[in-house]
């Protein structure tokens, strides 16, 4: 199955589709998200040897709250949607959706946020950024949007991406159509953005034991079925793994057929859990996943790889 968002007037008042049981998308839900984020980035710290990096972290969320707010994003999408949809494209395609000033302005309102919170090499990226001219911040987005990363220090990274992220977002919420479930293939990229997922989060409420992908950059999430490859969709090779035991609230799923793996946030057994905070708070699992050979399907959005 994929995912198309469609038009709202494309559809038929009596059409019968996957989404009346299951919906297979949920657009972003901005109130409190980046302060949620940053409140559990700060509860993980405080028993995990990463604790220093993960209030890193939490003070970059807390500053894409506050930017979110005092600079809100006004923009007609319903021709864009209508566009992607003829070319069967996600709507913010981060490979072919032109990027308005509007996300340089949120980076920089997030330096001015940061500044007074950072000290040494952290503080001196956040500089060298306020310094770096219109034309080069383009460039080094684009490299990131393309998994170029080699073309990013690693220590800038997270602070374009914390921009971008918060302009997919705003784009995201304000995306006039509907979900719907289709036969198709590309279920590892999220319908809304074409990027990738942080993680995966089987859910309590009224999506209750169904697991969605949590979009790294735009804050979607969207269906894919358990015991199923979120990366290749095989199901004849899976096997899950945890550090504590089965009733492990994260998980790895790995797939012998594609060699990836996936971290699963089970809140029913943590209703707590934040797909970011939750995936960078668990470095040790990865490592693991590592030694036993497989490699990550996803990415995380204060974890880009170092420079090649």
């Amino acid at each position: 199955m994929s995912i198309r968002i469609i038009p709202q007037d494309q559809l038929e008042k009596s059409e019968k589709t996957t989404a009346d049981t299951i919906p297979p998308l949920l657009f972003p839900r901005l109130k409190n998200l980046y302060s949620r984020r940053a409140a559990r980035l700060r509860e993980l710290a405080a028993k995990n040897p990463l604790g220093d990096y993960l209030r890193f972290a939490a003070k970059i969320a807390q500053a894409q709250e506050i930017v979110l707010y005092d600079h809100p994003l006004h923009r007609d999408l319903r021709d864009r949607l209508v566009q992607s949809a003829a070319q069967d494209k996600p709507p913010l395609d981060i490979h072919s959706l032109p990027r308005e000033a509007h996300w340089q302005r949120l980076l920089h309102s997030l330096i001015a946020e940061l500044k007074p919170e950072m000290t040494g090499q952290a503080l001196a990226v956040l500089e060298n950024l306020e310094k770096t001219a219109a034309g080069e911040l383009e460039t080094l987005a684009s490299a990131l949007l393309a998994g170029e990363f080699a073309q990013v220090s690693s220590d800038k990274a997270p602070f374009i991406w914390a921009a971008l992220s918060v302009y997919w977002a705003q784009m995201a919420a304000l995306i006039p159509g509907k979900a719907r479930a289709e036969y198709g293939e590309q279920r590892q990229f999220c319908p809304v953005c074409a990027s990738i997922p942080v993680a995966s989060v089987v859910h309590l409420g009224t999506q209750q034991g169904l697991r969605y992908l949590h979009c790294n950059l735009c804050e979607s999430e969207w269906y894919v079925a358990r015991s199923k490859c979120s990366n290749c969709e095989q199901t004849r090779d899976l096997h899950y793994w945890s550090l504590d035991s089965e009733q492990a609230a994260v998980k790895a799923e790995s797939c012998g057929d594609c060699g990836t793996y996936l971290k699963m946030l089970y809140q029913e057994k943590d209703p707590a859990l934040e797909p970011v905070a939750d995936d960078l708070a668990s470095l040790v699992l990865d490592a693991r996943m590592e030694q036993e050979g497989f490699s990550r399907s996803s990415l995380n959005p204060f974890l880009f790889p170092d420079e090649s």
